[in-house]
């Protein structure tokens, strides 16, 4: 049988020296090195995404791989491939790394300077146990390794005050209330605000699992809040300083036990970027930056990105933006957002409608927030963006009566079709209003020039009738009335001499709205004509 060998190696030198002595083995096939977790962890979840068969018998993860420390890569290895055999290759062959390696799941241990037959015993004994393994869950189910357990989704805010900690509590609610299994994992572990929001006051937290190195479910469950809503609460510490004992190996290990535990694991990491938050971002299956349409949080957002793409935690690509606070009136869209921060825009922008949030907010019962809040909405339909939410079936196969809560989904994707129509309804008025006005002006100014044109004819016309001795009144009627619609057919036009100049006068009436009704509005135009002197 050939053994197909995958070494993650972080040292140039040393991963040359593993390489040279992999091609020696026999039937052995090792893959070229990888450098990081990162890059192993994306390598075997594309091959996993295309069978089980595709994976390789064994990964060897040398001490010195980053960022993520060696012991808990393997951990997390052998949560997310369990068919996988991962050897540690280390210097330190003391009885407490070999008793954490295990601990972790490794297979074995090798120890360095490297030896053939160490390495060679190691490769077998992990490629015989990933064979039986194999054999025992069968292949074609590459589903079984998307990721170990539940789905993580990780919500970040790309500064203070943009939303995050209310866009993970209604993403968990939504996919709780499809009948999911759900953990709300409060991260933000200096000024964590779920449990005000959901009005729960627990003594335990996240914190009081720090020192704990296995957490069965009886620790787990004395740790935990069982909301009424069915959410399990694992709540940031009351003193801000515990925070700190919040490492990232913590973070790692409690996020693996919530997740094999639940079928969602929702993460509020705040705003701050701490160990535990880059390591839950790391982790997650989904990782969400909360923005709001201003300058100040895209820069931010932008800013949080690029930590992420430097410390290697989640690629660009790999991350989705949630705008919140949406309106049609800002001059910054999702689609600037998109192309500013380099991310995915999530389809479900989140309108700005804070009236509705502030009276549960206040009273600290989020979970009351009503169904009809355009809010709600658009955050549960991010949840079914985000395949967080399923419908749910009773033993004899029939679908469920959805709750109040479950029907609402189905209203999700109207939501903005129907913010929109709000929006338009209630602005009509306002622009009908405009409309009229301007399009009064306009008559107004229109019949201004019509009596000002119709002064400047009668009164050339007069003053000719004048120098001939003809008829003055006749000539200045005529004339003022010629280029003047039907619909001013109402206007007085006179003309008088004034000295050495003969003056005309019209007043034109002005309609409303449309020529022809009369409001009694008239305007006044004036013109004049010097009189030529008989002869």
């Amino acid at each position: 049988m050939t053994i197909r060998i995958l070494p993650a190696v972080g040292d140039i030198d040393s991963a040359r020296a593993l390489t040279t002595l992999l091609s020696q083995l026999a039937d052995a096939e090792p893959a070229p090195p990888v450098p990081d977790s990162t890059a192993l962890l994306d390598t075997l979840a594309r091959l996993a995404a295309d069978s089980l068969d595709e994976l390789p018998e064994v990964v060897l993860v040398h001490e010195r791989i980053g960022p993520v420390p060696a012991l808990d890569l393997v951990r997390d290895l052998v949560l997310r491939f369990p068919a996988v055999g991962v050897v540690l290759v280390t210097s330190d062959t003391s009885t407490g790394v070999l008793t954490a390696a295990m601990d972790s799941g490794a297979r074995g241990i090798v120890s360095l300077p490297l030896s053939y037959d160490a390495l060679a015993e190691r490769v077998q004994a992990a490629a015989a146990w990933s064979t039986g393994m194999r054999r025992h869950l069968g292949s074609g189910t590459p589903e079984l390794y998307a990721g170990p357990g539940g789905t993580v989704v990780t919500v970040s805010g790309a500064k203070g005050g943009v939303g995050a900690t209310v866009a993970a509590v209604q993403l968990a609610l939504a996919a709780c209330a499809s009948g999911r299994t759900v953990a709300l994992l409060d991260l933000d572990l200096q000024s964590g605000d779920v449990a005000s929001y959901l009005d729960v006051q627990f003594r335990r937290s996240v914190a009081d699992l720090a020192a704990i190195t296995d957490i069965n479910p009886r620790v787990l469950q004395e740790a935990v809040y069982a909301h009424d809503t069915g959410l399990s609460l694992l709540l940031a510490p009351a003193e801000g300083e515990r925070g700190e004992e919040v490492t990232d190996r913590v973070a790692r290990h409690v996020l693996a036990t919530l997740r094999s535990r639940h079928d969602v694991v929702i993460v509020d990491c705040g705003s701050q970027m701490t160990a535990a938050t880059a390591a839950a971002v790391e982790m997650a299956d989904q990782a969400l930056l909360l923005v709001t349409p201003d300058v100040v949080a895209v820069r931010a957002a932008k800013r949080m990105v690029r930590l992420w793409d430097r410390l290697q935690i989640r690629k660009a690509e790999e991350t989705l933006t949630v705008v919140n606070r949406h309106s049609r009136g800002t001059e910054i869209q999702p689609s600037l957002i998109e192309k500013v921060t380099g991310t995915k825009v999530a389809r479900n922008a989140v309108p700005a409608a804070f009236k509705d949030l502030q009276s549960v907010v206040d009273a600290g019962r989020l979970q009351d927030l009503d169904a009809r809040s355009s809010v709600k909405q658009a955050l549960w339909s991010l949840a079914g963006e985000l395949e967080l939410v399923t419908a749910q079936e009773t033993g004899g196969g029939r679908r469920r009566k959805p709750s109040a809560d479950r029907g609402a989904l189905v209203l999700r994707r109207k939501g903005d079709r129907g913010s929109a129509t709000v929006e338009f309804a209630g602005m009509f008025p306002l622009l009908l209003i405009v409309m009229t006005i301007l399009w009064q002006a306009a008559l107004y100014g229109y019949t201004y020039s019509l009596a000002g044109n119709a002064a400047d004819e009668a009164a050339r016309a007069a003053t000719a009738a004048r120098a001939i001795d003809g008829d003055v009144p006749g000539a200045c009627q005529a004339a003022g009335t010629q280029h003047l619609p039907a619909a001013w057919s109402d206007t007085s036009i006179d003309c008088a001499a004034d000295g050495t100049v003969m003056r005309a006068e019209v007043e034109a009436p002005v309609p409303l709205f449309f020529p022809g009704f009369d409001a009694g509005w008239t305007v006044t135009g004036e013109a004049g004509a010097a009189l030529e002197e008989s002869p």
